[in-house]
């Protein structure tokens, strides 16, 4: 899995009179989130920007469709008002295109005006992002081309198999690639709004504006959009799920396969062969998963030091802790901690009490 925060993009900010313009881009089956989530972002953090005075910009937001006026989501909730693509300014610094139902997705791309305006703007506007089932247009319109995307975990072998120049991730929450980004489903987009606020306006604001919204964290592309140690135990039958929970439950034993194996009553090649066949990957793949995960758990939830976490969590050193954590997140476990650590001084006393 790979974390790539919103990238600076080849193309400057186009600011002019001090206005950062923001387009979020629907269509006739479009899902409501994929606007409105990014919308009340860009709205909160607009609230805590500095006024009066010098402030370095200001967003100007704008909901727009492929012929204007009013457009109805897929659960029929509409809006009004929209303005036409075509007659959107030139100085756009931030496209978001949302995502939608496949019937809405076939028609707006059989009718080739929001592809085309797509593919003519990417170049020179500064950001280009989907929100969800989005990236087919994105892709649609070549721009996924060499490119890593993701989507919606259950579209994601689908964008794969549609888009093959594509690095398709198929478990970020959101990526971005040069000036283009993807993201995940639905809330995913609130996520991938507020790292474009934070590249905008820093992490203060960022984290006000997350706060405004009642979220209870703010998600890096790095996280899963599932677990994928608890899909694994939902693949296997019922013997070898017993094995996955207790491997779960023992992240720093040994774990190694000759030792899982006369665990599960196997031999080593028969059990590796059953491991995947019923999981999916490997069980040196879901070991590391679980021990990650419960690094993850740690870091969120203690104060204690790298080396500590590591051994806890099976992982050994704090050397092989921050190597699992590049590889598998792209971020360090310093970063990680610093972005996900749980305010909930009740919480730190319990694990660490347990530790």
């Amino acid at each position: 899995m790979t974390d790539v925060r919103p990238d600076h993009g080849s193309a400057q900010p186009r600011v002019r009179g001090a206005s950062r313009k923001v387009a979020l881009v629907g269509f006739e089956g479009f899902q409501i989130l994929d606007i409105a989530g990014p919308l009340e972002v860009f709205t909160k953090a607009g609230h805590y920007l500095p006024q009066p005075g010098p402030s370095p910009f200001r967003y100007d937001l704008i909901v727009a469709s492929p012929g204007g006026g009013v457009i109805a989501s897929n659960s029929g909730l509409q809006i009004a008002g929209t303005r036409a693509i075509g007659d959107l300014d030139e100085d756009l610094d931030t496209i978001i295109i949302a995502g939608g139902s496949e019937a809405a997705l076939r028609r707006v791309a059989a009718d080739g005006d929001l592809l085309t305006w797509i593919a003519e703007r990417a170049p020179r506007t500064r950001r280009v992002a989907s929100v969800c089932t989005g990236a087919f247009l994105l892709g649609a319109s070549g721009l996924l081309d060499g490119r890593r995307a993701t989507t919606h975990w259950s579209a994601t072998t689908l964008l794969a198999s549609l888009f093959p120049k594509a690095e398709v991730i198929p478990d970020a929450i959101f990526l971005g690639d040069g000036h283009i980004h993807t993201s995940a489903g639905v809330t995913a987009g609130i996520d991938l709004s507020l790292a474009f606020v934070e590249q905008d306006c820093g992490p203060v604001i960022a984290l006000n504006t997350a706060r405004e919204l009642v979220l209870y964290l703010r998600r890096v592309g790095g996280q899963s959009q599932f677990s994928a140690t608890l899909a694994a135990q939902a693949k296997a039958v019922d013997g070898l799920r017993d094995l996955l929970a207790w491997i779960s439950e023992h992240p720093a034993d040994d774990l190694s396969i000759p030792h899982l194996a006369e665990r599960a009553g196997m031999s080593e090649r028969t059990f590796g062969r059953a491991f995947s066949a019923e999981t999916g990957m490997t069980p040196a793949r879901y070991v590391e998963l679980v021990r990650l995960d419960r690094a993850k758990l740690l870091l969120e939830t203690t104060k204690w030091p790298l080396a500590r976490i590591a051994d806890r969590s099976g992982l050994g050193s704090a050397a092989t802790l921050a190597r699992a954590f590049r590889r598998r997140l792209g971020i360090t476990p310093e970063d990680y901690r610093a972005r996900f650590r749980h305010e909930s001084e009740r919480t730190l006393v319990q694990t660490e009490q347990r530790g």
